[in-house]
């Protein structure tokens, strides 16, 4: 879909969506070689790591305390809305810092947000040719993290010009996840309130249901067992299933996520197991 929704109407999302990811873990090699059975990927070691791609979906692993990230990077098609979002942050007073990604070229940046998590933005590259090793389609769609600082994180990444797409409340009014978007999908990055803060979910996006079964079905194979699922989110809308990767960081496929009108007003949703899992029970971060 263009920026521009089909009535004409300019879209108030950035129009970036999640490039890549580069995952740490006290033993790279080990969740790399995970990620090439799990998400059928070609597994290449690489000056910093390892580089875990297939088509739509590429991490790094790299070395580093486990249930975090050096840094997850949103790509823009276009250079040029690249640097426009580079000229508007700097107009509100952000500190653009160096990019991290050997995937980016240097006209990419990042910042940091509240919880010391590096956000990347840069101009996306042309696709490998040839990568992966199944035919199962899976782009990579979203992450999640869980904060103990989830109000002023929603603040942070609104200001960025993500898009609220659902709330998740408890009965005294508290913030307790938050669901933001970058383009017309429901969301791109989502926040959940807890004790701990920690990276909590990788996801790709799949064709459709017979495409999220034959993966659990690739699962099977693999003897990784599904953790949670398969069920359908509240926000979102969305089938999916997840697994846990050997650092316990949840990895989930889905499909049929929400689209969103431009001018879809951010919906609230209550603090109970249904909203997360509408089919049954429900992981709960705090």
């Amino acid at each position: 879909m263009s920026d521009r929704a089909a009535a004409g109407t300019l879209r108030p999302e950035l129009g970036v969506t999640l490039d890549h990811v580069c995952v740490r873990s006290a033993d790279p090699a080990r969740l790399a070689h995970f990620y090439r059975a799990a998400y059928a990927l070609d597994v290449q070691p690489i000056a910093s790591g390892w580089h875990c791609e297939g088509p739509e979906r590429t991490l790094l692993v790299t070395p580093g305390a486990p249930n975090s990230v050096a840094y997850f990077a949103y790509g823009f098609d276009d250079a040029d809305a690249l640097r426009a979002l580079g000229r508007a942050l700097r107009g509100k007073g952000r500190t653009l810092e160096r990019n991290p990604s050997p995937l980016f070229d240097n006209d990419a940046f990042c910042v940091t947000d509240p919880d010391g998590q590096v956000v990347a933005f840069g101009a996306r590259r042309a696709p490998a040719q040839a990568v992966g090793n199944d035919a199962l389609p899976a782009r990579l769609q979203h992450c999640a993290f869980r904060t103990s600082n989830i109000a002023a994180m929603v603040e942070f990444y609104a200001d960025l010009g993500f898009v609220v797409s659902d709330r998740v409340e408890d009965d005294e009014g508290t913030l307790r996840a938050c669901f933001l978007r970058t383009d017309h999908e429901h969301h791109a990055l989502a926040l959940f309130g807890s004790p701990e803060t920690r990276l909590d979910h990788l996801s790709c996006e799949t064709r459709d249901i017979g495409a999220l079964t034959g993966w659990a079905d690739r699962m099977a194979s693999q003897r990784i067992p599904i953790h949670w699922g398969i069920g359908r989110h509240g926000p979102g809308n969305d089938i999916f299933f997840m697994i846990k990767d050997p650092d316990d960081n949840l990895i989930e496929i889905s499909a049929d996520l929400e689209v969103c009108d431009p001018g879809r007003a951010a919906g609230r949703w209550r603090h109970e197991p249904r909203t997360l899992n509408l089919w049954g029970a429900a992981i709960m971060r705090s």
